[in-house]
């Protein structure tokens, strides 16, 4: 028998992957703390709780899609979150956070007879949708078994990267990369400008060669030389993504000029590039200092 699966976060990801799931047979029900992303999802036909307290008592397996710790921390903490259930749920974190925060809240769940694994994904809401989300775990082997079922209808692949934030490692590491190549995209951009060199040829070489990645392969055609920067994920969300990314270095005794230099670079693109706007418009960001 299915277990049933809580959704916390009803936002384009969260409610992509409630979707996903009810559509494979899955039992499914969804909070979301703001009311007209509740109303989206029972409009998506989604069921909807009135109460995180109501979904958590309820669910055996809780996936939370949330934009920052503090959310997080809260439907573990927070008044009727899981410390306040009865033994037994499993919290799939799919959220992007810092692996001290999975690490912090992995043994006091474990101390009220509960589990957490960190699976953040990649592929966004069309990859929610289609069923087609990379996974990057961390937690305990038996914990990942467990929540293997729902992570497979979800996701193309499942990879068990190591403990208690693993998982978020593995993901900020991407998103470095991913907002290292943005950066580096826009540059080379700019070159064929000047140079009176049509992009779309250029990155046809590039991608055909050593210098290919998933920003030049992926994103430059579908949402950067198409002009429609339409992702579903943002700058602000990217910026936070980076902004952790660049703080393990210090915490952990190192220096990682790159990283430095990426996060700097990030962090002043807020001049010109609001926090709504596409992640991908990163490609279109001067620095104050090269501008003529």
């Amino acid at each position: 028998m299915k277990e049933r699966i809580g959704v916390v976060g009803l936002g384009r990801m969260g409610l992509a992957m409630a979707g996903t799931l009810a559509r494979k047979g899955h039992d499914v029900t969804g909070y979301d703390l703001m009311a007209p992303a509740r109303e989206r999802a029972k409009a998506a036909g989604v069921v909807v709780e009135e109460s995180l307290g109501e979904l958590l008592a309820d669910a055996g397996l809780v996936l939370s899609s949330l934009p920052r710790d503090a959310d997080v921390e809260a439907i573990v903490e927070g008044p009727g979150g899981l410390l306040a259930q009865a033994p037994g749920r499993l919290l799939v974190d799919t959220s992007t956070v810092a692996p001290a925060t999975t690490r912090r809240l992995a043994p006091l769940l474990a101390s009220r007879g509960h589990g957490l694994i960190d699976a953040p994904v990649s592929g966004g809401p069309a990859g929610a949708e289609a069923g087609a989300l990379t996974f990057m775990v961390g937690g305990s082997a038996t914990h990942v078994a467990r929540a293997r079922p729902l992570l497979e209808a979800l996701g193309k692949a499942v990879v068990h990267v190591g403990d208690s934030g693993a998982g978020n490692l593995a993901k900020l590491v991407n998103n470095l990369f991913c907002a290292t190549h943005l950066a580096g995209v826009g540059e080379a951009l700019r070159l064929a400008e000047a140079l009176a060199v049509d992009p779309a040829r250029l990155f046809e070489a590039v991608n055909a060669a050593s210098g290919r990645s998933a920003v030049s392969e992926v994103n430059l055609p579908r949402w950067v030389l198409s002009g429609t920067f339409d992702s579903g994920f943002t700058m602000g969300l990217m910026r936070k993504d980076v902004r952790l990314a660049a703080g393990l270095a210090p915490a952990a005794g190192l220096h990682l000029p790159l990283t430095r230099a990426v996060g700097e670079l990030w962090e002043a693109s807020a001049m010109t590039l609001s926090d709504d706007a596409d992640f991908n418009r990163m490609t279109q960001f001067i620095p104050a200092n090269d501008h003529d």
